[in-house]
């Protein structure tokens, strides 16, 4: 494991959406002696397969999984993200929005206290979304939205489980959180990214992984 590495992993169905999202990392401020590396993966069958592909082609300490249409606007995201991971070393996984509880329905968004910030178009207009704000370096909480998770160590994403689109994400947080793990939004005086996803899908799964998800852990 190289501790001097960050490869940043994306699903990728659409190139020019990708090609932006390369192009927003390579203007990131690279630490000395610091290797950057992006791994695209193409035809998966899920994103948890994509996810785990993608972690065993990398040796890098600190992976990035993001989504393809989400583009990195912190020129410093890379120092930010390993000062956070130094500050404790139980931080297992960081994400830029998420929710102190998961609701028993398993829908982050309906949590009462959401945290965190992303400039976002999911109602079909690009704006911030700006949740409670953080006292402190970075607020703990039970899961994050997938658009772009940070990781400092590696657990194998639930694909035996969720073989579709959706629930990857909450999934992949209650697996940090059963080995010991903090799962934490930092506190953004910026916001550090966009996620110009638009009108969010929901027939693709996501009513089946949303069942399957309570059935695996809010049980």
């Amino acid at each position: 494991m190289n501790p001097n590495k960050i490869s940043f992993i994306v699903a990728v169905n659409n190139e020019i959406d990708f090609n932006k999202c390369s192009v927003h990392i390579n203007k990131i401020i690279k630490p000395d002696n610091f290797e950057v590396e992006i791994i695209p993966i193409r035809n998966a069958i899920s994103l948890t397969n994509a996810y785990n592909l993608g972690m065993n082609k990398s040796n890098g300490k600190y992976k990035v999984y993001l989504h393809q249409d989400v583009f990195i606007i912190n020129p410093n995201f890379i120092n930010d993200i390993i000062n956070l991971f130094n500050l404790d070393i139980n931080i297992g996984l960081i994400g830029m929005c998420g929710a102190t509880s998961i609701p028993d329905n398993g829908i982050w968004w309906e949590s009462p206290r959401l945290v965190g910030k992303v400039y976002d178009s999911h109602t079909g207009n690009l704006s911030l979304l700006n949740f409670n704000n953080i006292d402190g370096e970075f607020e703990e909480v039970e899961g994050v939205d997938g658009l772009i998770m940070i990781t400092q160590y590696d657990i194998p994403w639930r694909e035996d489980v969720f073989k579709g689109w959706h629930f990857y994400d909450l999934s992949q947080c209650m697996e940090f959180r059963k080995k010991g793990y903090k799962v934490v939004v930092p506190n953004q005086q910026v916001c550090w990214c966009i996620h110009d996803c638009g009108i969010v899908n929901v027939t693709n799964g996501y009513e089946e992984n949303r069942e399957l998800f309570i059935e695996t852990y809010k049980k």
